[in-house]
């Protein structure tokens, strides 16, 4: 057993991309950041907010009105009923000038982290290179 989460540590017989930690490639804090991302292309209800979700991983719809729920508490979004048109009334949601300040300072911390990543990726594939091209590099004993 590995000790990097149960992960084993010759994980050679997988695709590439499939080796990795548990859990998968979320970025914690992500859902919170796209939503605002999202938001400040102008309000939006949550179900037309889950249909512009581009890949698989949608979170799920719960998750999504608890994100949106939160964000509202911390003041980063705000939001109204729509009775218009046909159809249930539903909650638009929008985002704040907090809000605003909060996704351009995620922005930066994304890049950040980025060219962090692009470090070790490039540290990683010339330790890789070096071994001779072995697929992964062995883990201390």
């Amino acid at each position: 057993m590995s000790p990097i989460g149960g992960h084993r540590q010759n994980c050679c017989s997988h695709d590439e991309g499939e080796c990795g930690p548990p859990g998968g490639a979320r970025v914690r804090g992500f859902v919170h950041s796209w939503l605002l991302l999202q938001l400040a292309r102008g309000p939006a209800h949550g179900y037309e907010l889950l249909e512009r979700w581009e890949d698989d991983e949608a979170p799920d719809p719960g998750f999504l009105y608890r994100a949106l729920r939160g964000l509202e508490e911390d003041g980063l979004v705000q939001s109204a009923w729509d009775t218009a048109g046909p159809g249930p009334a539903r909650r638009v949601y929008a985002i704040t000038d907090l809000g605003r300040d909060y996704l351009h300072a995620w922005s930066v911390h994304l890049r950040r982290t980025r060219d962090r990543l692009d470090r070790f990726l490039a540290d990683y594939a010339s330790l890789v290179e070096g071994k001779g091209g072995e697929r992964h590099a062995q883990a201390p004993r």
